[in-house]
């Protein structure tokens, strides 16, 4: 049977700066992690996980080129 995922996203009142996008992500009604997405790149930050894994834009194309799959426009 599929996974059900649901997202949750909270956004900040202004321009980005120092504040983040939350998307707060759970599996099956379990909480999963968070994303926090940032001026200068992104956090992944799964559930009891003690630190944040950061991307910076370019890693984040980077690692989408090589493992990405190809989506209609």
């Amino acid at each position: 049977m599929p996974r059900r995922h649901e997202v949750k996203v909270t956004l900040p009142l202004r321009s980005l700066g120092s504040s983040a996008i939350v998307f707060d992500v759970e599996v099956d009604g379990e909480d999963f992690g968070d994303l926090r997405i940032r001026r200068g790149g992104l956090d992944w930050k799964p559930t009891n996980a003690r630190n944040r894994r950061r991307l910076t834009w370019q890693q984040l194309a980077e690692f989408a080129s090589k493992h990405g799959r190809p989506v209609p426009n």
